[in-house]
């Protein structure tokens, strides 16, 4: 593979529950090429969410390689992870990780503020009317819709240009006419900007969508032969 963006070798991850520990990932390798956009499917639980969060740097995995964007994660601490993902990765889960105190634009020009950037709350105002929500700007999270805020969590995930999105379910919470326009949002900025897209979801015409499908199951990835979700 040329120029890969994202390399995994041998990654583990084990969490304690109440039973004692959990192999949530055994041994998962993948690569992901610049530019490339790539869906994972498979059943809930099998390790997918888990995946993503160790590919941002907010789960640190138990053993293996992960190297992102020419970056080994394992060699950061946490504040070298996140400035790292401050300008090289956008993330959209399910959960959205909106700041309940911020309006919708002081939450999408955050990470653009982190940076630096001057023009932060105009950029922010931009990636809040792609998606829809110009007449929310002042609106906090509280006062929105799940779908609004998937939508606001969707422009801050973009909003500085990563290199690499990671998206969980983006379209979960959303009404189809919706989620079409967010994934329409996404994959434009995919092509226009040449971004590599990791996504995972259970929509097998939106993993369709992608060029290359995996699956997970029991924490370990396989190819996929039609289409498992």
């Amino acid at each position: 593979m040329i120029d890969p963006i994202v390399e995994v070798a041998d990654l583990q991850l084990s969490l304690v529950g109440g039973a004692g520990p959990v192999n949530i990932l055994r041994g998962v390798d993948l690569q992901v090429a610049a530019g490339e956009t790539l869906s994972i499917v498979g059943p809930s639980g099998a390790g997918k969410t888990s995946l993503l969060m160790v590919l941002s740097g907010l789960e640190q995995a138990d053993a293996g390689r992960v190297k992102i964007a020419g970056t080994d994660l394992r060699q950061l601490d946490e504040d070298g992870l996140a400035r790292f993902r401050r300008r090289q990765v956008g993330i959209v889960f399910q959960s959205f990780h909106l700041v309940p105190t911020m309006t919708a634009l002081e939450n999408v020009a955050l990470p653009l503020e982190f940076a630096g950037v001057d023009d932060a709350l105009q950029q922010a105002h931009q990636a809040l009317t792609a998606v829809g929500l110009e007449q929310r700007l002042q609106h906090f999270p509280g006062q929105l819709s799940g779908g609004e805020q998937q939508r606001v969590a969707l422009a801050r995930a973009f909003v500085a240009k990563p290199k690499l999105i990671l998206a969980d379910e983006p379209t979960g919470n959303l009404d189809g006419e919706t989620g079409e326009k967010v994934m329409e949002l996404l994959f434009g900025l995919q092509h226009e900007f040449g971004t590599t897209l990791v996504l995972v979801t259970h929509d097998p015409k939106l993993a369709g969508r992608c060029q290359r499908t995996i699956q997970m199951i029991d924490g370990c990835l396989q190819p996929v032969d039609g289409m498992v979700a």
